[in-house]
C-alpha cells in the first residue's frame, strides 16, 4: 500500500491495518523502527482523540503488545482494559497477553503464561506465577498452563528439527 492510499485510510482502518502489521511482524523478523513507529503512531491518534470504539482500543492494544518498552506494555494493559470496558469480549486474552508481557519486561513471573520467550537458545515460558489458577486463565480466554507448556515444547522441536 502506498501513502496515497495510507492518506485514504480512516484512523480506525489505520489502527485495524497497524494491528495486522504488529500480529504479521511477530511471525517474522520486524526491525525494532517500525515497531516503534507503529507504537508511536498508535499513541498519536489517541492522544488526537481518534480512539474512539471498542475496536480502535483493541487494535491500538496489539501495536503497542508489540512495543519494545515497559510504558508500551502498560499502555497496551489499559487500552485492553478499555476495549473490554466498551463491550469487546476478545480483549481479554488481549489485557492477559499485555500484563504478562509487562510483567516479563519488569522482571516478575508472568501471570497467565501467554510469553512463551527464547532464553539462552531454547523456548521458555520463564517463571510464571504458580498460584493462578487454570479457571482465572480461562476467564481471560488463555489456555491451561499445561497447553501452554506443550506449545513451548512444539517450538523446541520445530527448532531442533
Amino acid at each position: 500500500m502506498d501513502d496515497e492510499q495510507h492518506s485514504a485510510e480512516t484512523p480506525s482502518e489505520e489502527l485495524a491495518r497497524l494491528a495486522k502489521e504488529t500480529i504479521e511482524s511477530q511471525a517474522g523478523a520486524d526491525d525494532a523502527a517500525s515497531a516503534k513507529m507503529r507504537c508511536q503512531r498508535a499513541i498519536d491518534l489517541y492522544a488526537q482523540g481518534l480512539v474512539e470504539t471498542a475496536r480502535d482500543y483493541f487494535h491500538t492494544a496489539w501495536v503497542l503488545i508489540g512495543g519494545e518498552t515497559q510504558a508500551h506494555y502498560d499502555l497496551a494493559r489499559r487500552f485492553a482494559r478499555r476495549s473490554i470496558d466498551l463491550g469487546d469480549e476478545w480483549a481479554w486474552t488481549l489485557l492477559a497477553m499485555a500484563w504478562d508481557r509487562w510483567l516479563v519486561a519488569s522482571g516478575k513471573p508472568q501471570r497467565f503464561g501467554t510469553q512463551i520467550i527464547k532464553q539462552h537458545g531454547r523456548w521458555s515460558l520463564g517463571a510464571v506465577d504458580e498460584r493462578i489458577s487454570d479457571s482465572e486463565r480461562a476467564m481471560y480466554g488463555v489456555p491451561p498452563l499445561f497447553v501452554q507448556r506443550q506449545r513451548v515444547v512444539q517450538l523446541q522441536r520445530q527448532d531442533e528439527a
